[in-house]
């Protein structure tokens, strides 16, 4: 049989739109016979170019408020509930780097989900490493060993490298899709397009 296309999925664990789509991207691309290769990335890097200190959703209240309530109703939509942490947007460094350290045996994107569920529906602090080691326990994972190899400077430089990557192909925000030509789409709303794109079915 053919391999799968596959579809490379850009977040940010301080995203709240990258919650909406972590939840869902492995079901509807299952559905389409569609491969999800989970990125995790850093915004901070691509915002700081834009002379940003923090999130938009920050420095524009009236924004982050829309936000805010954007995703509450689309939450409940889709049967969640939101809650917004404490202090936003967290620091998602060690986040990143644990999930990235979990590619090989896979389970990146069931921590990543984890990560958001707690992040986003019990405003958990994802920058508490004691959070993230109870999230690894949940997954019957060693958090010594995991954290040991989330923080050898192989992993720090293969995040620092996937972040880079995001700037050069245009990734400005998360979530990002990119298809296998190429193609940049972003934002929660795009990921069904983003899937059709990669299954060959574009405008003509």
């Amino acid at each position: 049989m053919p391999d799968k296309p596959s579809l490379d999925f850009y977040y940010e664990f301080a995203s709240t739109y990258s919650y909406l789509t972590a939840m869902r991207i492995d079901g509807l691309a299952g559905q389409a016979g569609v491969a999800v290769a989970w990125r995790p990335f850093l915004l901070g890097p691509i915002f700081a170019a834009q002379g940003w200190t923090t999130s938009p959703f920050n420095l524009y209240p009236a924004k982050g408020r829309y936000m805010v309530r954007d995703i509450e109703r689309i939450a409940k939509a889709r049967g969640r509930t939101f809650v917004m942490p404490a202090v936003f947007p967290a620091n998602g460094l060690a986040a990143a780097r644990i999930a990235l350290s979990g590619e090989a045996a896979g389970w990146t994107n069931d921590f990543s989900r984890r990560v958001y569920e707690a992040q986003f529906e019990h405003a958990a602090d994802i920058s508490n490493v004691d959070v993230l080691a109870s999230l690894l326990k949940g997954m019957n994972l060693d958090p010594v060993t995991v954290l040991a190899q989330a923080n050898a400077p192989e992993t720090k430089d293969r995040l620092r490298a996937q972040s880079a990557r995001a700037a050069e192909l245009g990734v400005f925000g998360a979530p990002s899709f990119i298809t296998p030509d190429g193609e940049l789409f972003w934002g929660d709303d795009r990921l069904e397009h983003a899937l059709a794109w990669t299954l060959g079915h574009k405008p003509d």
